[in-house]
């Protein structure tokens, strides 16, 4: 009966269940028993089962772990992966449950439930996508998951950008989002090139669902918003009955999971997201301070060039200068491994505008200095 579901109605139940959300609320087609799970644990069981479901329907001739595990290896840069010391795990069971578990765990202690939503947990289903194209064509894969993720990083952010009303909030989130994506890749992603990327069933289905969540800033998506999804319709070519599901579900699942799902209690999603993100930032660089600054200081052009970013916007060069240098030195800190997942390099930019202030005033004769 599991295997047999039919895609769209799988994927149907994955919203229902908040999957895709980014908000589990229960386990996809009810098939683990009621008994009492944490998020964490619901998100786990909802990731494994929705991977073992694509796997039936491919009808791999690899055995499962496998060829997950395969996969992940596959998508990782070994060079700067925070799976890297996992691999070495020669049991395929442990080493799966660990690559799992350290894919959607990121220390409590320091996370929000609302950061959780935006950043990782919502952008989950991108392994599923990348693990379906996995199984059907393994060439190129690392480069289909990050065109993928640069595509719908482009397309949220157009829903956002475009809005006639914006507040403060979602000037500051459209900056976010403007500036990540600049640090990622120079060459920005076009709206039309970012549509031209998505062309399988599952990928458009999701994009419009990211797209309702992203427009459900003020809690409701209202004629203008509507309007980007109609245009959206049409550019992907997809029923309108699509449209109207996806709208019609998350203002279901947000209506019926208010108690539950501890971002709904935010007065705008863009403010939570934005808030939280700053939080987590400072929180980041203040307990790996003295870590930092010890990489830093042997980094002086990257040390410069973050002094200058304060001051002035970055040059194409500079920005991808920096990014090489702060993945380096992300990848020796094993707690800055949230830059690594996808939607972490969101925060790039936040992390370039808090570093310098929390430099020792000792670096200002270092930043003097290069500068001359």
């Amino acid at each position: 009966m599991y295997s047999q579901t039919e895609t769209d109605v799988f994927y149907i139940n994955l919203k229902r269940a908040g999957f895709i959300y980014g908000s589990n609320i229960k386990v996809v087609l009810d098939i683990v028993k009621p008994f009492e799970l944490s998020e964490e644990e619901r998100c786990k069981t909802n990731l494994l089962l929705t991977f073992y479901y694509i796997y039936n329907k491919e009808n791999s001739e690899e055995q499962f772990t496998a060829s997950l595990i395969r996969y992940y290896k596959s998508i990782s840069d070994q060079k700067r992966s925070f799976f890297e010391d996992l691999f070495s795990d020669k049991t395929a069971d442990s080493l799966l449950e660990k690559i799992l578990h350290k894919r959607i765990h990121i220390d409590d202690n320091f996370i929000s439930k609302s950061f959780n939503y935006f950043l990782i947990n919502a952008l989950l289903f991108v392994d599923v996508l990348g693990y379906q194209r996995f199984l059907k064509d393994e060439k190129h894969i690392k480069d289909y998951v990050e065109n993928l993720e640069s595509a719908l990083e482009t397309i949220v952010f157009s829903v956002i950008e475009n809005k006639t009303l914006k507040s403060e909030y979602d000037e500051n989130l459209i900056r976010l989002f403007e500036s990540s994506i600049r640090y990622k890749n120079p060459e920005l992603l076009t709206y039309n090139d970012a549509i031209s990327i998505i062309n399988e069933p599952l990928e458009k289905l999701y994009v419009i669902d990211l797209v309702c969540m992203a427009s459900w800033t003020d809690k409701i998506i209202d004629k203008e918003e509507k309007g980007f999804l109609n245009q959206l319709k049409t550019d992907l070519n997809v029923d309108n009955s699509i449209i109207v599901r996806s709208i019609n579900d998350i203002n279901l699942f947000y209506d019926e999971h208010k108690g539950d799902v501890a971002f709904l209690s935010s007065k705008n999603l863009a403010q939570s997201f934005y808030d939280n993100s700053s939080k987590v930032v400072s929180k980041l660089i203040k307990r790996n301070s003295k870590r930092l600054i010890k990489e830093l200081s042997e980094s002086k052009e990257a040390l410069y060039l973050l002094t200058q970013s304060t001051q002035r916007n970055l040059t194409e060069e500079e920005q991808k200068k920096v990014q090489t240098q702060l993945i380096d030195i992300f990848k020796s800190i094993p707690s800055l491994a949230i830059f690594m997942l996808p939607g972490g390099m969101l925060l790039l930019p936040l992390f370039i505008k808090f570093i310098p202030k929390l430099l020792p005033s000792a670096f200002d004769d270092n930043r003097i200095d290069d500068k001359d």
